[in-house]
């Protein structure tokens, strides 16, 4: 049992390299499958990473916020979800805190991030 356990980390590590680091702040590009009917389709979500849950777990989940057409949309992704495709940061983002939930009251030039260089 243990030796399944080793092989199962073993094969989230790989997965868990496939995506790039990043971390609250940064500026993501999202490729999700969508289905509809039974056609398949794969649909990008760019915005900003608020949140990142249960680092380096097999349920490790982070929020995506973004702002369309004047409406805030927040998505909560599981990182080892079959529907992810791929995953492009776009922006580094220059923050100190782990959990920007400060940014649901900003719009804006106030919900600017600064970019880290």
């Amino acid at each position: 049992m243990s030796l399944e356990k080793i092989q199962m980390d073993k094969e989230n590590v790989e997965i868990r390299k496939s995506f790039p680091d990043f971390k609250s702040g940064d500026t993501i590009n999202v490729h999700v499958k969508i289905r509809e009917g039974n056609k398949e389709r794969i649909q990008q979500f760019q915005g900003t990473v608020i949140q990142r849950r249960n680092i380096r777990t097999n349920g490790e989940t982070f929020t995506i916020r973004k702002i369309s057409d004047s409406i805030a949309v927040e998505k909560i992704l599981p990182l080892f979800s079959p529907n992810i495709e791929k995953i492009d940061v776009i922006r580094k983002g220059k923050v100190r805190r782990a959990r920007l939930f400060y940014m649901r009251k900003r719009k804006g030039k106030q919900a600017k991030i600064k970019q880290k260089i």
